[in-house]
């Protein structure tokens, strides 16, 4: 790697100068470089003050990708029991949801940027029932605030629209839901402005991490490997495979990996205590931005991730023929065989969430090939390393896993119900990889033991 003038690519990333990456519109998504200094939003400390006056007994958020997964960090790493965060379509996971809640004094949270997610919005129509509470957080104008607006929500609270949904973990999306989660907003801010003013300096700590993410993938060590706590790695996933996966490029996360192999580097999540947070968000999204400088590619837009959506939208509708979601397809043993150094498998799994530890022998065996091995669970991935798996690099060994949904769970005002709708995710994802010519096989999880 050619020396890097550091004090110039940070000048140059804080005058928001988009030639630091490609030079098209990354400078209209750098929101995220001043959020943790905007004095809390009024419209947001008034919505917060109506919520709290609201007597319920839990508080669930509706939400995937962005909008989802650093909540879901945010709720293990405080150990919330009362903050559930729904982000599959799996109708097993929605019937044990409702066991655990009663929906008449539940807060939905609605949470999406664009407020047309097809998963969320179809959350939202499933559990509507005028007289139960809900709120919503999404971009100003959007289709999800007219709804809100309309069917009268506790609270509506606007995303900051320079902010792409990766990197709000300390905007609304992230900071509405830690409030609920009795959080400390003040000090998770504090530690994330003191991390912003450490970025600013030559001897910045997101500088520092983001040349050595490049740096790293240009010696072909791909592999981001990290500990995982509170489940950190979940957010840091979406984030780097999202940002840097395309073009044929693009770092590999695999939290929790071992970090032995000449195609992985290593680095610490700086995590003790939940207000930690707020300086290893930020922390990561600057290194993340700068790691998009050096491998060339612009860190805030994600190309393929309609590919999956289309695709499902397609089986749903009957214009695919041919698709058979719920039967094994292909040789698992001759892809595995079929492994070679540097690559990696992803095992991406659209079963119940409760059952992922049957995941554990079909990963075990995959890291028999010596290969990096990830995993994910569908739909969640398709908002997070969905973008990689298509437009990085042609590395990656794909297995889906598929269970038995079970019963159909219908939704309000949808020809179709949840056990359909994840099923056409899985063979949408199938279909879209393999058009691009990945090498993928189906197993189902009832025949991995």
């Amino acid at each position: 790697m050619a020396p890097v003038d550091t004090a110039d690519l940070v000048e140059r990333l804080w005058a928001r100068d988009a030639t630091v990456w490609t030079g098209r519109d990354e400078a209209q998504w750098l929101g995220w470089l001043d959020e943790p200094l905007r004095e809390p939003r009024e419209q947001m400390v008034e919505a917060l003050a109506a919520l709290r006056e609201l007597e319920v007994t839990s508080c669930v958020l509706l939400g995937m990708g962005g909008s989802s997964l650093a909540p879901e960090v945010m709720r293990r790493v405080a150990g919330t029991e009362e903050f559930h965060v729904l982000d599959t379509t799996h109708p097993a996971a929605i019937r044990s949801l409702e066991e655990k809640i009663d929906p008449d004094t539940t807060l939905f949270l609605v949470s999406s940027k664009s407020g047309t997610t097809l998963e969320t919005r179809c959350q939202l129509d499933y559990f509507w029932r005028a007289g139960r509470m809900f709120a919503a957080i999404t971009d100003p104008g959007s289709e999800l605030e007219e709804l809100a607006r309309k069917r009268e929500f506790a609270a509506v609270v606007w995303g900051e629209p320079s902010i792409g949904g990766r990197y709000s973990a300390l905007s609304p999306f992230g900071l509405v839901p830690a409030a609920l989660m009795s959080l400390d907003l003040e000090g998770l801010l504090v530690r994330a402005v003191e991390m912003r003013e450490a970025c600013r300096s030559d001897a910045s700590p997101g500088l520092e991490l983001g040349l050595t993410l490049g740096s790293g993938w240009l010696e072909g060590r791909d592999k981001v490997i990290t500990p995982n706590p509170g489940g950190f790695g979940l957010w840091l996933e979406q984030l780097l495979a999202e940002s840097t996966g395309k073009n044929g490029k693009g770092l590999v996360p695999a939290p929790g990996e071992s970090s032995e192999g000449p195609d992985r580097q290593w680095h610490e999540i700086k995590v003790d205590e939940p207000l930690d947070l707020g300086a290893e968000f930020y922390r990561w999204e600057f290194a993340t931005a700068v790691a998009g400088s050096v491998l060339g590619v612009n860190p805030f837009d994600q190309p393929n991730v309609q590919e999956a959506k289309d695709r499902t939208l397609e089986v749903l509708s009957g214009h695919v023929r041919g698709l058979t979601p719920d039967v094994a397809e292909g040789d698992l043993e001759e892809l595995l065989a079929g492994a070679r150094p540097g690559d990696y498998i992803a095992v991406l799994a659209f079963i119940d969430p409760a059952r992922e530890n049957e995941l554990e022998p079909l990963l075990a065996r995959a890291r028999e090939t010596g290969c990096v091995v990830t995993q994910g669970l569908g739909p969640r991935y398709l908002h997070s390393t969905g973008q990689l798996h298509k437009g990085g690099p042609p590395t990656g060994r794909f297995i889906q896993v598929v269970d038995e949904p079970g019963e159909e769970v219908a939704i309000p005002g949808r020809d179709f119900g949840f056990a359909e709708l994840i099923r056409a995710q899985g063979a949408g994802d199938y279909a879209a990889l393999k058009e691009r010519g990945r090498p993928i096989v189906r197993v189902k999880l009832e025949e991995l033991a």
